[in-house]
């Protein structure tokens, strides 16, 4: 795989920067040890400025080129998930119930291999802004961010991130011009009853039928109230009440996630579900509320950007190796907060078989790190070139 040489030269080292992460996963915006490391590491490589605790414990590193011209940014998101870990290997977690389920230590250790080889070589115009960011799992840490100035701090005029992609070949990279992640929305329904004993259900009001019937009607949305070629996901994934065998409780509670790509089709929901939830719960004599909370954006990339990754993509992995057309994915990422700041592309990039994203079992492929290193580093060097 044709990687910079510089890059691969230094792979082990970034399987022990990765590694060493892997053991000290941290969540949100908590992200103190990993930061530090980074930092230290910056430091090392001879960064020209490094901005800390923005977004609490995420960071920007400035490295000059050669010659005037535009920064370029990359991201790389450091958080971890709650999950505990069951990966068995010697450097697995040592925080119980938090583990790299997401590869987020691959992704920071790829964007640390590219600042290396950058600091070194300087084979570039203008300056590079590398983005270290917490909190992209839960909290919108890339929102935050940009809130805080990060754009206009730096003077960042476009931006470019990856995510590494278990089940699809090692090396590969996949995108795809304009919408290519869902927005991801999270709603609660709270409803009140009136409890007793099962045996006398007529001397009650069942949370527990309504919750139900609330359930069942809110499925309804997607296959009766939208256009069926527009993208529409909408998942009931808890439902908490009751007890024991005998006593018909007080309360329910639902959770579930709403995915779409287009506003009004949000919009849509949000009325229909404001609806459901009221019509249901006067159908079953009971009380309701909807707690409808709105999430990431849709994360879109900008065409030209898109192209223009692509043709760095194929010249680190092949010609065969990227596919530009990909299509949607109903997931949910917060560097679409980035890219609404500035035009860019965000991209996959396989590593082969193994346990998916999220799992307990999941581990980053630490053959895949130069790959993403290099296309990083390639990335500056083409779009900011010398000359």
């Amino acid at each position: 795989m044709p990687v910079v040489n510089r890059i691969a030269d230094f792979a082990a080292d970034m399987a022990k920067w990765r590694q060493h992460l892997h053991t000290i996963p941290e969540l949100e915006f908590e992200c103190y040890e990993t930061a530090a490391f980074v930092a230290e590491r910056l430091r090392e490589f001879g960064v020209d400025e490094l901005h800390e605790g923005i977004a609490k414990t995420g960071m920007v590193a400035i490295i000059n080129g050669q010659a005037e011209g535009p920064t370029i940014g990359l991201r790389a998101d450091m958080d971890a998930l709650p999950i505990p870990e069951e990966t068995g290997v010697e450097y697995a977690s040592k925080n119980p119930g938090k583990m790299h389920a997401c590869g987020h230590d691959g992704h920071t250790t790829m964007l640390l291999g590219a600042a290396r080889y950058l600091a070194e070589t300087r084979n570039f115009a203008g300056r590079v802004a590398l983005i270290f960011q917490p909190a992209e799992e839960e909290g919108g840490g890339a929102d935050v961010m940009v809130q805080e100035g990060i754009m206009d701090r730096f003077d960042i005029s476009q931006v470019y991130g990856i995510h590494n992609d278990p089940g699809n070949p090692e090396g590969a990279f996949y995108t795809t011009a304009g919408p290519l992640m869902a927005a991801v929305d999270t709603f609660e329904i709270h409803v009140q009853g009136q409890g007793g004993h099962g045996a006398l259900p007529h001397q009650t009001k069942d949370p527990v039928m309504a919750a139900c019937g609330i359930a069942q009607a809110i499925q309804t949305i997607v296959s009766r109230n939208h256009y069926a070629v527009q993208d529409l996901v909408i998942s009931v994934t808890q439902i908490h009440t009751g007890t024991v065998n005998n006593v018909i409780p007080d309360t329910a509670y639902l959770n579930g996630t709403v995915r779409t790509f287009d506003p009004t089709v949000q919009k849509m929901v949000i009325e229909r579900m404001e609806q459901i939830v009221a019509g249901q719960a006067a159908s079953y004599g009971v009380e309701a509320t909807l707690d409808y909370q709105i999430g990431y954006p849709a994360t879109i990339n900008d065409a030209e950007k898109t192209a223009f990754a692509a043709d760095v993509a194929r010249e680190v992995s092949g010609e065969d190796r990227v596919v530009d057309n990909m299509g949607r994915d109903m997931g949910a990422e917060d560097f679409s907060y980035m890219l609404q700041a500035r035009p860019g592309a965000y991209l996959f990039l396989g590593q082969g078989e193994g346990a998916g994203l999220h799992h307990p079992k999941y581990n980053f492929n630490d053959d895949i790190a130069p790959v993403g290193a290099s296309f990083f580093a390639r990335i500056v060097e083409k779009a900011q070139p010398l000359g």
